[in-house]
């Protein structure tokens, strides 16, 4: 934490949080961990851009508490770490 004249800032987490040890232990690869963030990070994306137009019911929201200015992938690994989604093997 510091001080920006009178304001009291935090300064930025990256991807300490969740941690990325614990979020591989999730999945079996990194790929596979960018992939499933990426696709959960754009279905966030995708509903609040439908926020926007009044059209909420075609898109799931985000499962955790956020706050407004979350990044989608930031809100995917956080959903990911805390188990709110389940990654269903392809049958290929």
């Amino acid at each position: 934490m510091y001080f920006k004249g009178k304001m009291r800032m935090t300064e930025a987490q990256g991807i300490v949080n969740p941690p990325i040890d614990e979020l591989l232990a999730k999945v079996d690869s990194k790929y596979e961990l960018v992939m499933f963030a990426s696709k959960r990070a754009r279905q966030i994306s995708e509903y609040y851009s439908a926020l926007h137009e009044g059209s909420l019911f075609n898109y799931v929201g985000p499962l955790i508490d956020s706050a407004v200015d979350d990044k989608p992938l930031s809100i995917a690994l956080q959903e990911i770490h805390q188990d709110k989604l389940q990654k269903i093997p392809n049958e290929d």
